[in-house]
């Protein structure tokens, strides 16, 4: 059994600007080592988490193509978290799946944690979209599940789970997605564990993250009214404390103090783009409202030379902490109570 002075330690693969990280640091639960080939998202992940990522001799992010637990040194860790790309998976993208050379990348996730050996991460915590688990009639998940247990883990359908941030957590943001917990089979007995968290039952304020009454002095977050789009927004209507989200031909409104999916693509052009409309007029969330709404502490910033269009990016590729933090918990548990000592 665990004792109380250990340390449980964690390693991050596909990294991003650091939500797993900081859900699991907020669960006591540091992360040694990162993995992160996107330079910008990298400056913003050491800037605050310090600098875990790792580099090349050019001091250049390194793929997890190129990454080796020997040559690299990679510490054993209690737990690998990866969100692995999902544009392969989602209903959103192209679902090729893993003919797709970013879906093809969940097969580094294992032949790394072979190459561990009986060192493996007692616990692996995937995420990717729901539509994983169901898309192409269910062979991709087929697929994973062979896969993981062929690294040496316990893995099965009961293992999968949907779950919604705006359901569990203080954050107001509609955010479904699919986590996937994987247990050492030379470490635990069985691969069960419950993620049965309570609903949260308070209702969320919308202004807790957002000023409506006041204005914001940097005018280009304001849409102007001769803007082919601010017709398609104000027409729609906006209810106290709502965001809409705009789409290239659409207006998709979820109601008061319920905020979209935040995506990756939100600061590029029309596409999904939050709106709101404060004291002042029609304007877009500012990256950092994003961030806040992704659930990211206070303190959290961007550092400067990363431009808005990139800020937007990292926090629609982002997890959101609070729901982490909930889950490393869980696993936390479920190691200090049955985990086998080799």
């Amino acid at each position: 059994m665990l004792k109380e002075q250990d340390t449980l330690k964690a390693g991050a693969l596909f990294a991003g600007i650091g939500g797993f990280c900081v859900g699991f640091q907020q669960s006591s639960i540091p992360t040694v080592w990162a993995v992160e080939n996107d330079l910008a998202a990298v400056e913003t992940y050491s800037a605050n988490l310090g600098n875990k990522v790792l580099l090349d001799e050019a001091r250049l992010p390194k793929s997890v193509k190129d990454i080796s637990v020997e040559k690299d040194g990679l510490f054993p860790v209690d737990v690998l978290h990866a969100g692995f790309p999902c544009q392969s998976f989602s209903v959103a993208g192209e679902r090729r799946g893993f003919d797709d050379p970013r879906g093809q990348l969940f097969y580094e996730i294992i032949r790394l944690v072979k190459e561990f050996g009986d060192a493996r991460p007692s616990v692996l915590l995937l995420e990717n979209s729901p539509n994983l688990r169901v898309g192409e009639g269910g062979s991709w998940f087929l697929e994973l599940t062979n896969q993981i247990k062929k690294a040496g883990y316990w893995f099965r359908e009961n293992n999968a789970f949907e779950l919604d941030s705006f359901d569990y957590t203080h954050v107001p943001q509609r955010r479904k997605r699919l986590f996937m917990l994987a247990f050492a089979t030379n470490r635990f007995r069985n691969g069960k564990i419950s993620l049965d968290f309570p609903v949260t039952s308070s209702q969320k304020d919308l202004s807790e993250f957002i000023n409506f009454d006041g204005g914001l002095d940097d005018e280009s977050y304001y849409l102007d009214p001769d803007n082919k789009y601010y017709k398609m927004l104000t027409e729609k209507g906006f209810a106290p404390r709502s965001i809409l989200q705009l789409r290239k031909y659409e207006v998709r409104d979820k109601g008061e103090n319920v905020v979209p999916t935040l995506t990756a693509n939100m600061g590029q052009g029309g596409h999904n783009v939050p709106f709101l409309m404060d004291s002042k007029g029609l304007r877009k969330l500012t990256e950092y409202e994003c961030l806040r709404l992704q659930g990211f502490p206070s303190e959290y910033r961007f550092p400067d030379e990363i431009p808005r269009a990139k800020r937007y990016q990292q926090v629609g590729n982002s997890v959101v902490p609070p729901l982490i933090e909930l889950i490393a918990n869980a696993i936390k548990k479920k190691i200090v109570q049955e985990r086998i000592k080799l």
